[in-house]
């Protein structure tokens, strides 16, 4: 029973070629994931930006607060 273990861990880390592969085309997934919420995150930031702006300009300061 040891050796079947020892056998199945053996098998599952040795990768074939193809397994390789699938893991490049992950890592492509991920940059690429990683570009897009990147550009969304700059999205926001932007809009963060104009509503700061905005609020600051309207706010009045008031009585010495």
């Amino acid at each position: 029973m040891q050796r079947e273990q020892e056998q199945r861990r053996t098998q599952r880390r040795g990768g074939s070629p193809a397994e390789e592969g699938g893991r490049t085309t992950a890592a492509e997934r991920g940059e690429k994931l990683k570009e897009e919420i990147d550009e969304l995150l700059d999205e926001i930031d932007e809009v963060l930006e104009e509503n700061a702006e905005e609020f600051v300009k309207s706010y009045v300061q008031k009585g010495g607060e």
